[in-house]
């Protein structure tokens, strides 16, 4: 075979290996912001107002969660090296220490965000009329961090075992819970914004109690304990204990937007809101290549094929730059569309327009972020992604602070998060995946 023929077979074998993961992944990775767009839909036609509180207890309630993304993430890269090793039950067993890990750190969670939830939507600088329905979407909707736990430990498991299909059905399934729930729970009873904080956490703790029931029935069938192990637990808290820096630093940068955005007024808010839900569902439709970058990568350098780690690497960037490019003009088109959606407000309206399209345009960046962060995570690689972080938001913080200064508003805002803050990312991510330092091969990376 000569060796055109060679990379070409190569280059189809990777394909075939990324749409069979990154296809079932979309679905599944999609279905936290369409819980947010759903909710944002239903309760933008209560109140300007009501819309400006979900916004601000969303991002806090998304702090509180996605600073243990590390539980899907570094469970993820484990159990795929175990895999690409050949040892089923380790795998299993190694995902079974990031489910306990989640229990307990859920506690720790509602039991701080419950009787914190005024102060902290005080702190946060929302108006004195979004204040008090941010305070109660928060507070209900922590009732269902332990299941949203749950599902991310349950996640990484499964996409480590390269099963991404199994949370796609559970994904659809809870999507659609959610969405028949709120609207009966809003406007069927009357419940308000208190009726769709209940209708998610319901439809979170169904889909948490699927999740549990595939890895049970998994861990049986192979002979995994499922008792709490203390040194596994520790080590899964080591190993995420880099990521939780990476992500705590991230959400920082969209937490401080969303805190100079409140401060530009309730329309801004609420424009920012639904701008950062479309950007979330972006990223996460993104971001479903890099979750198959994190199990193929896992699989490769676990079974000690180093080549073939590169080559995926490379073919997954490609998959990243042209998934973006798609993403940017759908969303380009379709902002006229989008709008009414999730209010009738013309001011909301006028701020929202300018700030989806600079989410459009920086699409086909945010493809190559999103896969090389898979790829570094797939490769067990988070104390340089930790430090990459880090740099990130010490650039940001100044910038985004300057805002209401210099002016431009919520525009402007949205080029220091999608322009500047993924900017930064791409520099410290491709320079790593050049070095390939990231390369370290072995069921457990060293």
């Amino acid at each position: 075979m000569t060796s055109t023929a060679h990379d070409s077979a190569s280059m189809r074998r990777h394909d075939r290996e990324i749409l069979a993961l990154a296809l079932p992944a979309f679905g599944a990775l999609v279905a936290e912001p369409l819980f947010l767009l759903a909710d944002s839909a239903i309760v933008g036609h209560l109140g300007t107002p009501q819309l400006a509180g979900l916004g601000v207890a969303a991002t806090l309630l998304q702090t509180a969660v996605h600073l243990f993304v590390f539980l899907a993430y570094a469970t993820t890269a484990a159990v795929a090296r175990r895999v690409g090793a050949g040892d089923l039950p380790a795998a299993i067993r190694q995902g079974m220490d990031g489910v306990w890990l989640a229990l307990l750190i859920s506690a720790l969670v509602v039991a701080a965000v419950l009787p914190g939830a005024p102060a902290l939507v005080e702190l946060f600088g929302a108006s004195p009329s979004a204040a008090p329905h941010a305070t109660t979407y928060l507070r209900i909707s922590a009732l269902g961090v332990p299941a949203m736990l749950i599902v991310l430990s349950a996640t990484g498991v499964l996409r480590g075992l390269q099963d991404t299909r199994t949370p796609l059905y559970v994904a659809l399934g809870g999507f659609t819970a959610n969405g028949l729930l709120n609207v009966a729970l809003v406007y069927g009873f009357g419940l308000g914004i208190a009726g769709s904080a209940w209708g998610t956490v319901l439809a979170q703790w169904g889909m948490a109690a699927v999740y549990l029931f595939v890895v049970v029935r998994g861990a049986r069938r192979h002979g995994a304990s499922l008792r709490p192990d203390v040194a596994g637990i520790r080590a899964c808290a080591h190993a995420g204990a880099p990521l939780l820096i990476r992500t705590l630093s991230l959400r920082a940068i969209l937490v401080l937007a969303t805190a100079v955005a409140a401060r530009l007024g309730n329309a801004d808010v609420a424009a920012h809101q639904i701008t950062l839900t479309v950007w979330s569902l972006m990223a996460f439709a993104l971001d479903a290549v890099a979750i198959a970058g994190q199990a193929i990568i896992g699989r490769y350098l676990g079974a000690g094929d180093e080549a073939g780690a590169r080559a995926a690497c490379r073919r997954m960037v490609q998959w990243g730059v042209l998934a973006g490019l798609a993403l940017g003009a759908a969303l380009a088109a379709s902002r006229p569309l989008l709008m009414p959606l999730f209010s009738s407000d013309p001011e909301v309206h006028a701020q929202l327009a300018a700030a989806l399209l600079v989410v459009a345009v920086t699409q086909p960046l945010a493809g190559v972020v999103f896969v090389l962060d898979g790829v570094l995570m797939g490769a067990g690689d988070g104390p340089y992604l930790a430090g990459a972080m880090l740099a990130t938001l010490a650039v940001y913080v100044p910038v985004a602070l300057l805002v209401p200064v210099f002016g431009g508003g919520l525009t402007a805002l949205w080029w220091t998060v999608a322009g500047l803050m993924m900017g930064m990312r791409l520099a410290t991510l491709w320079t790593r995946a050049r070095s390939g330092r990231w390369i370290v091969t072995g069921a457990v990376r060293a």
